[in-house]
């Protein structure tokens, strides 16, 4: 029976890659991912080679009927994404949707995702969450955020380095300057990094050291 098999990869450390991960990835017919370089990267580091093809957030809408063909014909196909688990920020899910329509088994590994140490190591209550990803860039933005600063839950965002301090100071805006944040930076690498803090305070920070590498924004919920 036809298989897409989601395996999560590292967000940083190769070394948080499973033993699962590393066999299904060796099994696989078939590799679907974010960017090829990335993953056959990542493949040849765990010592072997695979025929890697691209489906990402550029081509998902455009190629999927032929991706579930190719699926349809092989027993296990895997899909990754450049780091994490695919369908959290990243593509995944019209592919996931399209297969269970078209009868094909899903099953996701358990692994890497930013979203959950990042919580975990805020230090706010992390019982009851609210993901939301990377905000809308424009259109809704403002909305988005109104309805946020409402929101009793902690709430977990992704965010660009360089829109990172803009994200800040909005969230001081909307939510009021002495809310507090924890700022998550290239978790389970070297430079990995907290900064926790009021919004006014975290963002000063910011400004005075412009960050790089993925980053995570935790918000206190509304007491």
């Amino acid at each position: 029976m036809p298989e897409l098999i989601l395996v999560p990869t590292p967000i940083g450390n190769l070394e948080d890659i499973t033993l699962r991960s590393v066999r299904i990835l060796k099994e696989a017919e078939l590799i679907f991912a974010e960017d090829t370089r990335v993953t056959k990267k990542l493949i040849s580091h765990l010592g072997f080679t695979k025929h890697v093809l691209p489906f990402h957030a550029h081509n998902e809408h455009k190629i999927l009927q032929s991706v579930i063909d190719k699926i349809l014909s092989n027993e296990t196909t895997v899909l990754v994404s450049d780091a994490g688990t695919p369908g959290i920020s990243d593509p995944g899910f019209l592919l996931i949707r399209a297969c269970i329509e078209n009868g094909i088994k899903v099953t996701c590994l358990p692994g890497p995702t930013a979203l959950i140490p990042a919580l975990v190591g805020s230090g706010f209550p992390c019982d009851r969450f609210c993901f939301e990803g990377f905000l809308p860039h424009k259109k809704g933005r403002q909305t988005k955020l109104i309805a946020l600063s409402q929101e009793e839950r902690t709430i977990v965002l992704y965010e660009s380095p360089h829109r990172l301090t803009k994200c800040l100071g909005q969230i001081e805006e909307y939510f009021g300057s002495e809310r507090r944040v924890c700022v998550v930076r290239e978790l389970s690498k070297i430079y990995e990094e907290y900064q926790r803090g009021e919004v006014k305070e975290v963002k000063l920070y910011y400004e005075n050291h412009p960050p790089k590498g993925e980053i995570v924004i935790i918000i206190e919920g509304k007491n």
